[in-house]
């Protein structure tokens, strides 16, 4: 059984001008897919397909109930006057009528996922003053209280502090142990190869399988292009945006 299959996808903003074109895959529940590829390779835009979002979309999406994102930490704003506990409560909104107040067990699924995430105790602290990592772990905690099969992740670890990305990954570990479906879209190679799939896309869909047979040095070059830097035989690292080399 598959909790997400895409068929054919192609789409973009305006008419005729694809900023993504010919994917297909599939991933079943408790599988993590990295979403491999460069600055504006069409990985944010493949998931705002997943979630109904894009203007001109073709092909065919399926997925098991609506999925919960997580954006970029980085494009979240920081003046929200509220606390982290308030921006997890976000989470439950999608569920709860307009004219009623938020559930006491919405607020209790919002303090464990806090709690999760190792960040209870910082639930009332406001959400601008907290450190890009644990802003991003607010946002992972948001996205769990929606308790969604599918949970769709803009690239998660950027400008993260090593103790957040450790917290991170020791969630995505859980996640997938429960059956949860994740995709996570990334520049780091490293990451990618530690997932039970890679989806690699520059533009259209240049590669989908395991990491190992999957991840080549032709597969990296056409995924990466100018972005490449050969470091021995059949070994490459890319450079992404923030500057460091993985």
């Amino acid at each position: 059984m598959s909790a997400v299959r895409v068929e054919a996808l192609s789409g973009g903003y305006r008419p005729s001008a694809d900023a993504l074109s010919g994917v297909s895959f599939t991933a079943g529940p408790g599988e993590v897919v990295a979403v491999l590829g460069p600055n504006g390779g069409g990985k944010s835009t493949l998931l705002r397909a997943l979630l109904g979002e894009l203007p001109h979309r073709r092909g065919q999406v399926e997925l098991d109930g609506r999925p919960a994102y997580v954006p970029q930490t980085e494009r979240a704003r920081l003046d929200f006057p509220v606390g982290a506990l308030d921006v997890v409560l976000m989470g439950a909104y999608a569920r709860t009528r307009w004219y009623r107040r938020i559930a006491a067990a919405d607020r209790a699924a919002a303090t464990t996922a806090l709690e999760r995430v190792g960040l209870v105790e910082e639930a009332r602290t406001r959400f601008g003053e907290l450190s890009g990592g644990q802003r991003q772990r607010v946002l992972i905690a948001r996205a769990l209280v929606q308790d969604a099969a599918v949970l769709l992740l803009d690239e998660p670890f950027s400008g993260v502090d090593a103790t957040s990305a450790a917290r991170i990954e020791a969630l995505f570990g859980e996640l997938r142990d429960e059956g949860r479906t994740l995709l996570v879209c990334t520049h780091d190679v490293a990451q990618a190869r530690a997932a039970e799939q890679v989806l690699c896309l520059n533009g259209a869909q240049i590669a989908f399988g395991a990491p190992a047979p999957t991840l080549t040095a032709d597969v990296l070059h056409a995924t990466y292009g100018a972005e490449l830097v050969q470091v021995g035989e059949g070994t490459a690292v890319s450079i992404s945006h923030h500057g460091h080399a993985h």
